[in-house]
């Protein structure tokens, strides 16, 4: 079956008319939450086919940097995706997200929500949501991870812990033996071969897609007015110096991005405006500080 047949060109429509509104959605809230800044919108063409709108925020009041984008990209796949030597084409739509806010006591977020499809009748959807602490708050882990699991036990009750266990897996940072964060759900490669159950898996990625700014915003209003040292800024930049080594050496969307010559400023628009890397940190015993690494290093049941 090709791309343009009527079934996967609905499907694909579809999708990528969701991920559209979703990014305005997004970003119309998290302009109010902040309450300062604007996104700066900049439209962009790949070559090779479609393109995308990139939305960022710099210098917020809450959000240091904030990137929303949205992207409708299709051309001939690498032969590393295609998986054959014979020339194969795809589709691929999505929204993606990358929340860092001033504060160390409100986490960084990352989420994101893909339709891909090959023209040789391959099609899935992926994507998930997770949060990244600088401090612990167990509250603010069970708000997120339970409005996360609510949307999914609307479709399914194994999804929830199918997906968080994934989520916990990928978003690990094998060289320090850590995870980035407190985790939330990850999945890729959904598909079926039907298209009810194809259609089926595209209202769950609704859904949850629609689930994000419900679990994230109740978070940054409980925390935003909260006053922070100077030594608890610090440690939020070395982790964020974390962060920052999983997106470059891990995570597989900027590599999809680089293989397929994706636009370069819109796939780093996930890396913070600052971090930092010193050398041998350990916290000491006891402290907040502690106990979140403690958690890094051993991932919890929030729910």
């Amino acid at each position: 079956m090709s791309l343009d047949t009527p079934v996967q060109y609905s499907l694909r429509t579809r999708a990528e008319e969701f991920f559209r509104k979703l990014q305005n959605e997004i970003t119309s809230t998290l302009e109010v939450l902040d309450g300062g800044e604007k996104f700066f919108q900049e439209t962009w063409q790949r070559p090779g086919g479609g393109g995308g709108r990139t939305r960022v925020m710099s210098e917020g009041s809450i959000f240091e940097k904030a990137g929303v984008n949205f992207s409708a990209v299709h051309g001939e796949a690498p032969e590393s995706m295609a998986g054959s030597d014979t020339a194969v084409s795809f589709f691929a739509t999505g929204v993606s997200l990358v929340l860092h806010p001033r504060s160390p006591k409100i986490p960084t977020v990352h989420a994101n929500f893909r339709y891909f499809e090959q023209s040789n009748n391959q099609a899935w959807f992926g994507g998930g949501m997770d949060l990244t602490p600088y401090y612990l708050d167990e509250e603010d882990a069970f708000h997120f991870h339970s409005t996360i699991k609510t949307a999914c036990d609307k479709h399914d009750i194994s999804y929830y812990p199918r997906f968080k266990k994934w989520c916990d897996e990928y978003f690990f940072i094998k060289h320090r033996g850590e995870s980035r964060g407190i985790g939330g759900i990850f999945f890729d490669n959904l598909s079926a071969d039907h298209l009810r159950e194809r259609e089926k898996i595209f209202d769950f990625v609704q859904d949850v897609g629609q689930s994000f700014l419900p679990a994230y915003v109740p978070i940054v209003e409980k925390h935003r007015d909260e006053r922070y040292t100077e030594e608890e800024k610090h440690w939020q930049l070395l982790r964020r110096g974390r962060y920052v080594e999983f997106n470059l050496v891990y995570d597989r969307g900027t590599r999809f991005g680089l293989e397929t010559n994706g636009r370069i400023e819109s796939i780093l628009m996930s890396l913070p405006t600052v971090a930092r890397w010193e050398y041998n940190v350990t916290p000491a015993a006891g402290s907040p500080e502690a106990r979140l690494e403690a958690v890094l290093k051993n991932p919890r049941e929030w729910v």
